[in-house]
């Protein structure tokens, strides 16, 4: 039989919720998906747009010719 059995895991639970609550368990599970997923997506290699290019989505067709015109000077 193993050191930690399945009562030693339920108390350590215990303790764990009673020392750092809910809302921190809550909150450090949720840092820790977004940290994963930004990981998977960086290993995708998925470039991030820069933030000023944010809400400049448009395509080169679907702009008018001036305003090409005007992203090339």
């Amino acid at each position: 039989m193993g050191a930690w059995g399945i009562g030693h895991w339920i108390v350590v639970l215990v303790v764990v919720l009673l020392v750092f609550g809910t809302k921190r368990l809550r909150g450090a599970g949720k840092d820790i998906g977004e940290a994963v997923r930004g990981f998977r997506d960086g290993m995708r290699g998925e470039p991030e747009k820069p933030a000023g290019q944010l809400g400049d989505e448009r395509t080169d067709a679907s702009r008018t010719e001036s305003e090409r015109d005007r992203a090339q000077h």
